[in-house]
């Protein structure tokens, strides 16, 4: 029970994949760099090792050889200087000190310096989850990231309101994303599996939610992955109200709105069609199609009582059709 409380809950609960076997075991080195990092923070740990036991030796040898006898004491020679103890125990701490210095300074120009070729993908956060973007492709996805493995990729992140940290520990990576400007981080993954990617930085009451899953993949999967992801049709003889549920998920809109009557960022969808709603200046609105769609379009237009203006516009990122599919699928939601 103890050692439950010690250790937290198990990943899994929290919805991110396990990363090791054991809670005292390092974490995967996943990334071209995590493996030369631990290098260097396992070197300075065995460095404190050796020089505890070093000093707190010679401590005890001292204390032990020149206590004070059961009668009397003990007499000393005169004490004289050495020069060259004085120019050794110096000098010997500088160079491992000045070597340390490089090392580090090397392996970070390293992780700060993407490579020209580097794959391009953009990341966005907001309360409370993360949207990826790919560029050339048109793809987004959220609370996700999918990475082909041994390609050297480059993050561009900001945030549309507080400041959120991209953190995927396996690569030894976190980053800021920051209102108001952009952010880079890169890395190159070496090893195929799911793994959790965390927001780092305290950023509101659901901070701890604000999770998901970094992907590495073989090429050929990514490029199935990512071409997937670029367009979301409607299946053939699929009902509008499921096409829908897909839109709903791959846009990230669970991430604020609960489709089961629990309140999140934004208002719960359940039941919510054909209703009344109270507006932030006292009005009211019927929930109807044009409504959807102008929150979809401008949602600062028409703010819900109690809520703040948070969400973001999906102008030009929603075809008509899967607009349509969001209507039909809230209007399902008894």
């Amino acid at each position: 029970m103890i050692l439950n409380l010690l250790l937290g809950p198990d990943p899994a609960l929290l919805g991110t994949p396990q990363m090791s076997e054991s809670p005292f075991s390092l974490l995967p080195a996943a990334s071209t760099n995590a493996q030369e990092l631990d290098n260097v923070y396992l070197f300075i740990t065995a460095l404190c090792a050796i020089s505890f036991v070093i000093l707190i030796g010679a401590q005890i040898y001292f204390m032990v050889k020149y206590k004070k006898p059961a009668s009397g004491h003990r007499k000393t020679s005169p004490l004289t200087h050495s020069g060259k103890l004085e120019f050794w125990w110096s000098f010997i701490p500088a160079v491992l000190l000045i070597g340390l210095f490089a090392w580090g300074e090397t392996l970070y120009m390293k992780m700060v310096a993407p490579p020209d070729d580097a794959l391009q993908i953009r990341v966005t956060g907001q309360k409370w989850f993360w949207t990826v973007e790919y560029p050339d492709s048109g793809a987004k996805l959220t609370d996700e990231i999918i990475i082909p493995i041994n390609v050297p990729v480059k993050l561009t992140l900001t945030s549309n309101d507080v400041i959120h940290s991209f953190y995927i520990p396996v690569f030894r990576q976190k980053k800021d994303a920051v209102p108001g400007r952009y952010t880079n981080m890169w890395f190159e993954a070496t090893k195929v599996g799911v793994y959790p990617l965390f927001c780092a930085e305290y950023c509101g009451d659901q901070h701890s939610s604000m999770i998901g899953t970094a992907k590495v993949v073989s090429m050929e999967d990514f490029e199935a992955a990512i071409e997937e992801a670029s367009r979301i049709v409607q299946l053939p003889n699929e009902p509008l109200p499921d096409y829908g549920a897909r839109v709903f998920a791959k846009r990230g809109c669970e991430s604020c709105h609960s489709v089961d009557g629990t309140t999140k960022t934004g208002p719960s969808l359940k039941g919510k069609y054909g209703a009344q709603e109270t507006l932030a200046d006292g009005s009211t609105v019927t929930i109807d199609d044009n409504y959807i769609r102008e929150s979809l379009m401008e949602p600062n237009a028409k703010i819900v009582q109690g809520f703040a203006p948070q969400m973001p516009s999906f102008t030009g990122q929603l075809t008509d059709e899967q607009i349509v599919g969001l209507i039909e699928y809230i209007k399902s939601l008894k």
